[in-house]
């Protein structure tokens, strides 16, 4: 697992210590089947529930944890939801007084703030937990702040298949972006949530985590299932690598280094390049007990993941030169963790309670506030 305590004379909470955490046994423990826990699911009005069986899987999860789902649906669909899910979940709109350009932040802002317990998870309408997976979140945000659990898509049909030999190339060198986190709900309102203009929702919120100085954990033995992406999810994991400069310049060096190597009259290089990738990602597969989630077969996938990655990294670079980006890709991808603890300096914690809460958001401190 991966302990990440950032600024860690700021902020901790109790227990906060790596060695524990690699220690923790997810089924060590008999808990009682309900849990003390918010389960937060923000529907943007884009969504298309029909045929994901969302309704049923509310259905097994509200006998567990308490569930918000912030529908921003247009009026009619609203309407059937709410009639789909009377009784089983809290079923809100998101609150009019916040403003931003991601409805999916929206939700979560919304959701949060309702939250009756202190351990909140956030999951996208495709995530789908178990029970043996909510105990494991539950049980670490006793020690940190933030979990980022680990996705796998089942079932695998070929784009999805292809965009898992991603998953495990990023396995292999840190961790993978999820479609789900967990998050302590005392520090997300201390901090104020996180910026509800940008695209890339979750890196956001793990950054400002970090730039509060909380403690967060990339537990990657915690495997939770996800339904084959749309073409919309595949679009946000792009907004998260676009935000990372180092993963958009390797993408943007895939096809130079290739024509390179064609033009050089070497071919075997290609080869011997493929065969290290497949090898990468074999070692994400098999970290953490991941050769029994992961088909082996995922691991050829790799390459071709990467070739496509570099094709799309050009591609948007031809649509911002000819100013043509596709509608909503005019947004900040994500703010630097630099500039979020600037941010985070600039605003007293009640001002920041204040803005979850009520959507109110909060005067500039002025420079004579600021601590010396």
């Amino acid at each position: 697992m991966a302990f990440d305590p950032s600024e860690p004379g700021r902020h901790r909470p109790p227990g906060g210590d790596p060695e524990a955490l690699a220690r923790l046994d997810p089924g060590a423990a008999a808990a009682p089947d309900r849990l003390p826990l918010a389960y937060v699911l923000p529907l943007p009005a884009d969504s298309d529930t029909g045929g994901s069986g969302l309704t049923g899987y509310l259905r097994e999860l509200s006998r567990w944890v308490d569930v918000i789902v912030v529908d921003g649906s247009p009026p009619e669909r609203f309407a059937r939801h709410a009639a789909a899910w009377r009784g089983l979940v809290r079923h809100v709109p998101p609150d009019p007084a916040l403003r931003g350009r991601n409805p999916t932040v929206l939700g979560v802002l919304t959701g949060v703030a309702l939250a009756r317990h202190e351990h909140v998870v956030i999951a996208d309408d495709d995530v789908r937990y178990d029970l043996a997976g909510l105990r494991a979140v539950h049980g670490l945000l006793e020690r940190v702040d933030l979990v980022r659990p680990q996705n796998h898509v089942d079932p695998l049909p070929w784009r999805a298949w292809r965009d898992t030999g991603g998953t495990l190339l990023r396995r292999a060198v840190g961790g993978d972006s999820p479609g789900t986190l967990a998050v302590r709900r005392s520090t997300f309102l201390a901090m104020g949530g996180y910026d509800p203009d940008v695209l890339a929702e979750n890196l956001e919120l793990v950054r400002t985590v970090r730039a509060y100085g909380g403690a967060t954990a990339t537990p990657a033995w915690l495997y939770v299932r996800r339904l084959p992406p749309t073409a919309a999810r595949r679009a946000r994991r792009a907004y998260d690598e676009s935000a990372r400069p180092g993963w958009r310049l390797a993408a943007l060096a895939v096809l130079p280094a290739a024509a390179a190597v064609l033009a050089a009259r070497r071919p075997g290089l290609l080869v011997r390049a493929g065969a290290a990738t497949v090898a990468v990602a074999e070692l994400g597969r098999r970290r953490a007990g991941g050769a029994r989630i992961f088909p082996a077969h995922t691991t050829l996938a790799a390459p071709l993941w990467l070739v496509a990655r570099g094709a799309g990294a050009w591609l948007a670079v031809g649509r911002r030169l000819r100013g043509r980006g596709r509608a909503g890709d005019s947004g900040q991808a994500a703010n630097s963790t630099r500039a979020l603890r600037r941010r985070l300096a600039e605003r007293r914690p009640d001002d920041l309670v204040l803005w979850v809460e009520t959507g109110v958001p909060p005067a500039p401190v002025r420079a004579e506030r600021l601590p010396r």
